[in-house]
């Protein structure tokens, strides 16, 4: 139950600490859409999305309007294309990339999630079909977000996937250049990505999830960082008390949203994912809250401890508020959509190597990063197996989600609009990888993989 004071002190968080429902998204199984046939296969996914969240969008603004608290987005994430569409080939899985966006756009959603491959181990003819199709789908598409597994703790890393990514976002950038190359904006690569994660791009509605979910993803990086301001001159043991009592009540808010939506929606209900998101508005800055902490500026030495303590606190809070977190939960810090964070790249103080050590800590990886349009592919595949070998060696999520800026240089920047923000182009170690990508094969699963 929620007294007086917890009502007012939401309030509070809402109109002046930037607290929001980040997303409600639903996850939808498309497994009994299957089809030898493309066309029949598009049509089966089009209905089944249409019908099961025609109401998405209404009920969120209900549950928003009634409650007061702002709900962003809503979304749908949807069974991984090429386990659903394993059947598909060529031009088959645009098909099915068309079909998911005429789809978002019919239910009002902003974006769909789940034109991915899972191919930590192997890849399928089907995987290769769609991670092969990506670069269109993504040109082609408005809200079409794709992802690829590449790795896990439990199976190691799928280096013939890695070194293809490089090349597939390469192509991703080239096909929609003329739109500050957002279609890599919409492409993730992971190891270890969770099945009920609902933020973008990386969602997909794993195969062990039932029909219909309803994952909330809830932010407050200003509440974070006000709680911490009002905490005064205390030692790092009272800090972390303090954030993860803040976390607590924000998963409580999210819980409530999340229960309702299910309810309203005849939905099951999934999970909180209590995500530090940031967007790029000032005062809701992940980046922000290290700093407040007692970094000079997020990247400067003390950054990934404080970003430590935090993602670790935020988790502990949030567990002892729902038996239901899931997802990433923690902190993210994707360059583009942190205001703090672009600050400290233009100040030369956060650079590429600094961000990959607090990628060890946080919840993702290195997210929403612009780097120069001449970037060899190699490099590329590269800078991704070394981020995916922390999530592998350190059993947790790691992603990439990096934007080669056709005709742009270091100092330069892309500009997204909305919550992407603008990514200012950071300089890369253009040593060449390459002899080591092409060798291929897998990096075996390391020891600790052997828990059972």
């Amino acid at each position: 139950m929620l007294n007086t004071n917890d009502i007012l002190e939401t309030i509070r968080m809402i109109h002046t600490d930037h607290l929001d429902i980040r997303t409600i998204t639903m996850g939808i199984s498309l497994l009994d859409c299957a089809a030898d046939d493309a066309d029949v296969f598009a049509s089966r996914i089009y209905d089944k999305i249409t019908k099961s969240a025609e109401r998405l969008v209404p009920v969120g603004e209900e549950i928003e309007k009634e409650l007061g608290i702002p709900i962003v987005n809503k979304r749908i994430s949807v069974t991984p294309i090429a386990v659903a569409g394993g059947a598909l080939r060529g031009d088959g899985m645009l098909k099915a990339a068309r079909a998911l966006d005429r789809a978002a756009d019919a239910t009002g959603v902003n974006f769909i999630g789940g034109f991915s491959a899972l191919v930590q181990k192997g890849a399928t003819p089907a995987d290769r079909a769609l991670i092969a199709a990506i670069p269109q789908a993504l040109a082609e598409t408005e809200r079409v977000c794709s992802s690829v597994n590449v790795a896990s703790t439990k199976a190691g890393i799928n280096m013939d996937a890695v070194g293809a990514m490089g090349g597939i976002i390469k192509k991703a950038a080239a096909l929609t250049a003329e739109r500050d190359c957002i279609g890599c904006a919409k492409l993730v690569v992971f190891a270890n990505a969770p099945e009920d994660n609902p933020f973008m791009a990386g969602a997909f509605h794993g195969v062990s999830e039932s029909d219909r979910v309803i994952n909330v993803g809830v932010s407050g990086p200003g509440v974070v960082r006000s709680a911490i301001t009002a905490a005064g001159d205390c030692d790092l043991t009272e800090l972390a008390e303090t954030i993860k009592r803040t976390a607590f009540k924000i998963t409580r808010v999210g819980q409530l949203v999340a229960r309702e939506a299910s309810r309203r929606l005849g939905a099951d209900f999934g999970i909180v994912d209590l995500s530090l998101a940031p967007t790029p508005a000032v005062g809701d800055s992940v980046a922000r809250i290290i700093e407040s902490m007692g970094v000079g500026t997020c990247g400067g030495y003390g950054t990934t401890a404080a970003l430590a303590l935090l993602n670790d606190a935020v988790k502990k809070g949030g567990v002892m508020a729902s038996s239901s977190v899931g997802g990433l939960s923690g902190a993210f810090i994707p360059v583009s959509e942190d205001e703090g964070m672009i600050a400290a790249v233009n100040a030369g103080v956060l650079r590429l190597e600094k961000l990959e050590a607090m990628t060890a800590v946080c919840s993702v990886g290195l997210d929403m990063i612009a780097i120069p349009g001449d970037t060899d592919e190699a490099v590329i595949s590269g800078i991704i197996a070394d981020e995916i070998a922390i999530g592998v060696a350190n059993t947790k999520t790691t992603a990439v989600r990096i934007i080669p800026a056709v005709g742009k240089r270091a100092g330069d920047r892309l500009s997204f609009g909305g919550l992407l923000g603008e990514a200012p182009v950071m300089p890369v170690n253009n040593v060449s990888p390459a002899a080591f990508i092409r060798r291929g094969g897998r990096v075996p699963a390391p020891i600790h993989s052997l828990k059972n």
